[in-house]
């Protein structure tokens, strides 16, 4: 089966752009920076907790 890499909408375009790929299963979501191509894998209760996190803003600089 093939991994399905989508790149993040806040990733920058061009030739040294940073840019943060996800592939989903069921299991685990696999994030990786598009330039390499080692990936790190977080289980799926984890990765939900960031999402999460995400939305409420908890990342947002003040």
């Amino acid at each position: 089966m093939s991994t399905y890499w989508r790149k993040s909408s806040r990733s920058s375009g061009g030739h040294d752009a940073n840019c943060v790929e996800i592939a989903l299963n069921g299991s685990a979501a696999r994030v990786r920076d598009s330039k390499g191509r080692t990936s790190s894998e977080i289980a799926a209760p984890h990765w939900a907790a960031f999402i999460s996190a995400v939305k409420r803003g908890d990342f947002e600089k003040n």
